[in-house]
């Protein structure tokens, strides 16, 4: 019979300390983006008058609804152009026992290794010449080629520890390589692919280096870009920037409450493998 002991009490007290220190900015940013800005008061008080003012300002001032649209376009495109060829790039080099197929998956793990900084100025230049300079198809095409590399990194790996009887009794049916994946290997990679979606979702949602880069000097922009809009080099208006950071953050906790369950359970997939 398990009893409460200290040990099982100071393990409570330190995991309510950490849950407090997570908590306590995500506090401080929903106090102050409900506060009107004429209330000088601490931002640790409570706010004794909540308004949602602030974020209508925000939303018209800092032009939130094209970026707002721009980020869901951008990432959206992006992350399912990535979750389509790094899956269809993986299953072959997971399977394959030929002598490209290590080759192959070592080039493409180079991706991880260099940092994208040193083709910073290449790639800008690529873009130029292409004419996309401007448009958000720049950062699709940017972004499509950044993350395959640790996408299908994932999917190697997940692959390699599926069992192989389902494909083999699938080939023996007449199924073909892409028939076989399609209808058999697919589902079976649902747990990878909702990780992999979360974790993309989050890094493209997020960049600020290169919308900025891509996109200066349009009137295209994305919600990064947008919320640092409101920085001055004088004056920052905290009331504003908290209020359209909290815009910016619902999409993606939206994408994360809708698929909770899959992403827990891709999760401890992944650990008991």
């Amino acid at each position: 019979m398990n009893r409460y002991t200290k040990g099982t009490l100071a393990l409570e007290i330190v995991m309510i300390a950490v849950a407090v220190v997570f908590a306590f900015p995500v506090y401080v940013l929903i106090n102050l983006a409900i506060r009107a800005p004429s209330d000088t008061s601490s931002p640790i008080a409570p706010t004794s008058s909540p308004t949602l003012a602030n974020f209508a300002q925000a939303w018209q001032e800092g032009g939130l609804g094209g970026a707002l649209i721009n980020s869901l376009a951008v990432t959206a495109i992006s992350v399912l152009i990535v979750l389509t060829v790094s899956s269809l790039a993986a299953y072959p080099l997971a399977r394959s026992t030929a002598h490209w197929s290590r080759g192959t998956f070592l080039l493409i793990m180079l991706g991880l290794i260099l940092p994208f900084q040193l083709a910073a100025l290449p790639l800008y230049q690529t873009v130029r010449d292409l004419g996309l300079l401007g448009s958000i198809w720049s950062l699709v095409l940017f972004y499509a080629g950044l993350q395959v590399p640790f996408t299908t990194f994932l999917y190697v790996g997940f692959l390699r520890a599926l069992p192989r009887d389902f494909e083999e009794a699938a080939t023996i049916d007449g199924c073909g390589p892409l028939t076989a994946f399609r209808y058999v290997v697919l589902p079976m990679l649902k747990p990878i692919t909702v990780t992999a979606l979360v974790l993309n979702t989050v890094s493209v949602w997020n960049d600020f280096f290169t919308p900025l880069l891509y996109l200066s000097g349009s009137d295209q922009q994305t919600m990064p870009v947008a919320v640092a809009g409101f920085v001055g080099q004088f004056v920052s208006d905290w009331n504003l920037i908290f209020a359209a950071l909290l815009i910016s953050v619902i999409p993606v906790l939206a994408v994360y409450l809708l698929l909770q369950r899959s992403i827990i359970n891709g999760f401890a997939g992944g650990l008991k493998g």
